[in-house]
């Protein structure tokens, strides 16, 4: 049936039309845009989830520039901390040539202290945008990543390091809250924590008490330290004890032992004096026959120790706790009313406490006192202690005292004092050199394994981004090879629609013929 009311022919040829303009105009903006889905229209689902991606593309970028900042800041306290290791290491160099008695050690001290002040001007330049990682022990942090879980939450991390103090701060004791693990150890083996004992140049001494003559072929033994005395009655008849203890007196002296002298007291007891400042000298008698040798009272054959001239400190004390040292413990050791402090800094042991303390000591420079440290090989069981001789004219007071709370002293603290114009400060300065180059080591290799850390994260947030681009691109990017092929398709089946509804629109001219 003809109508001229309705044309079907038209109505489908219109609405076919539609539909390639449609998808044409689609395929159009494909091309125009690049994106297969610009808008949320497009695909709502794959766009929200596209729109999250580059949000997190452009914090990675913010993290990137977040990780360049923080490599050179790192950067910059690493090159400082080797080369502070560099200029100790001259100083050594410097220490080591001072040990000859025949140099000008005056002018080998202008060049440490030239040293010394380089350092220092090396710890104060080392600054990136005004952050010094190199003066202070302050918690640094480097935002590294951001982390999104399952439920969308996010969650922002860091690279968090602490800073290597390698100035020559002395560090600030706080004494109210105590720790009770610094005491004194008397000559009768007495811990005592917080009294105080007087050094004096004074030779300690003990007694050999002979109880018996010496018979006929009777062999006397006495045990000195890694020496033997020995002596064999071969008289004839028995020694008498007066005459023996001049013996026993006369032989231990020609042993030779360094800085110990025997006498008689020409009825029997021997009594041996010793100023040796640090070593210890086990005695011990013994005889063949029925004379006996009583050491210092302890009774016939037993071994006793003759001690060394020097007071012992202890870092355990009643108050240790398996050797652990918390950030800002503090040490004190007061010599003649001059206080010697050493704060510990995070990561500290008591056998760096006592290193420390050495060095404060040392650098302070008092005439005639001598330091020695019994390092540990455990010292959560084994404290470690400090022996301190005084070889002056005068007796000097020392106290100690601790705390809780305080600031911790710099990494090369006692750096200042090192003095090698004398031969006793030559001495303790070549002990000292080598905790210090350790220090600033240390340091360095700290910050060596922050930055390559920092370099890694680095290189892993440029790869990562990229792969968020990447897929972002492969969900909302258009393809135009298909959309090329796809736009020419669309433009001939276009001019083919409009062809078909101007076809469709003459039919009714048809039905005029059918009135003429």
């Amino acid at each position: 049936m003809s109508s001229i009311l309705t044309n079907n022919s038209a109505m489908v040829a219109l609405q076919t039309l539609k539909s390639i303009n449609s998808n044409l105009s689609k395929t159009q903006d494909e091309i125009s845009t690049g994106k297969s889905v610009a808008t949320a229209k497009d695909n709502a689902a794959i766009w929200s989830i596209s729109k999250v991606m580059e949000a997190d593309v452009k914090g990675f970028k913010a993290i990137s520039e977040s990780l360049s900042l923080g490599e050179s800041t790192v950067a910059v306290a690493r090159n400082a901390s080797e080369t502070v290791t560099d200029l100790l290491t001259e100083i050594k160099g410097k220490i080591v040539a001072s040990q000859e008695e025949n140099v000008d050690r005056a002018k080998i001290q202008t060049d440490i202290d030239a040293l010394k002040e380089q350092i220092g001007s090396v710890i104060s330049a080392a600054q990136f945008n005004g952050k010094n990682l190199v003066n202070s022990y302050d918690q640094s942090s480097i935002l590294s990543s951001l982390d999104r879980d399952s439920s969308g939450t996010v969650t922002a991390n860091s690279i968090s390091f602490t800073g290597q103090n390698l100035t020559s701060a002395s560090g600030t004791l706080e004494t109210a809250s105590a720790l009770d693990r610094i005491g004194t150890i008397d000559d009768a083996g007495t811990y005592t924590v917080g009294n105080g004992a007087s050094l004096t140049n004074t030779a300690n001494t003990t007694d050999l008490v002979l109880a018996n003559d010496l018979a006929d072929s009777a062999t006397l033994n006495i045990s000195f330290g890694d020496q033997q005395f020995s002596y064999t009655n071969t008289t004839g008849s028995a020694i008498a004890v007066a005459d023996l203890s001049n013996i026993v007196a006369a032989g231990l002296s020609n042993l030779g032992v360094e800085g110990v002298t025997t006498t008689s007291d020409g009825v029997d007891t021997v009594t041996i004096a010793s100023t040796n400042k640090f070593e210890a000298i086990a005695i011990q008698g013994s005889s063949s026959g029925a004379t006996t040798v009583d050491v210092n009272g302890a009774g016939a054959g037993v071994e006793e120790t003759l001690v060394a001239r020097a007071e012992t400190v202890s870092l355990g004390g009643a108050g240790n706790t398996g050797g652990v040292v918390n950030e800002g413990d503090g040490f004190q050791i007061a010599l003649g009313g001059q206080a010697f402090n050493y704060v510990a800094k995070d990561g500290d042991t008591l056998n760096d406490v006592a290193t420390g303390l050495k060095r404060v000591l040392d650098a302070g420079g008092l005439e005639g006192i001598e330091v020695k440290v019994n390092i540990s090989d455990d010292p959560t069981i084994d404290p470690p202690t400090i022996q301190i001789d005084n070889d002056g004219a005068t007796a000097v007071a020392l106290t100690v005292d601790d705390g809780a709370d305080g600031v911790a002293s710099g990494g090369l603290v006692g750096l200042d004092g090192i003095d090698v114009t004398t031969q006793e400060g030559a001495e303790n300065a070549l002990a000292n050199i080598e905790s210090l180059i350790e220090t600033s080591i240390d340091a360095a290799a700290q910050f060596g394994s922050v930055q390559s850390r920092i370099e890694t994260q680095s290189d892993f947030i440029g790869k990562l981004t990229d792969a968020l681009k990447s897929g972002i691109g492969s969900l909302v990017d258009a393809d135009m090879e298909e959309a090329s092929a796809r736009l020419q398709a669309l433009q001939v089946q276009q001019q083919l629609g409009t062809q078909s509804l101007s076809i469709a629109n003459q039919a009714p001219q048809n039905i005029l013929a059918l009135f003429r």
